[in-house]
């Protein structure tokens, strides 16, 4: 498998919220980090969308959680997508602390492009894909 270059990475700020009672975040607020992660990856790199008529969904998410973080620790959500489809592409994200780079979590995702109005999957545009392509640097269309 080849390896992923991330180039996209958004810091985040660890609220007092975020940490349990054991002093860790807590394993559902990682999906927070995700979300503000892609939403800052689509608005920067996906310029061309109407976010009032089309989006982009989750059909499929998972993580493995592979190390702590705690609620005085530095951390960053980093972004990747790695294929893209018809309808959807593939979506690798994960949680590093900022001063050591250790991988906190990782997350795949399945998302879709979806018409809001008409409340379906419609295929990705030709300058979505583009878009995403040049970001990343290569051609990830499915072959």
């Amino acid at each position: 498998m080849e390896e992923i270059k991330f180039h996209h990475t958004l810091p985040i700020q660890l609220r007092f919220n975020d940490v349990d009672k054991f002093g860790h975040v807590n394993n559902t607020v990682y999906f927070s980090f995700y979300d503000l992660g892609k939403t800052e990856y689509f608005s920067s790199v996906c310029k061309n969308i109407d976010w009032t008529k089309e989006g982009i969904v989750v059909v499929h998410i998972e993580a493995n959680f592979l190390s702590q973080i705690f609620g005085t620790d530095n951390v960053a959500v980093q972004t990747a997508v790695t294929q893209i489809g018809t309808k959807s592409f593939n979506l690798v994200q994960r949680v590093i602390d900022i001063k050591t780079e250790e991988v906190k979590c990782i997350c795949t995702s399945v998302m879709v492009y979806f018409d809001l109005e008409e409340h379906e999957s419609k295929p990705l545009t030709d300058d979505l894909v583009e878009a995403i392509c040049k970001y990343e640097g290569k051609d990830l269309r499915k072959k």
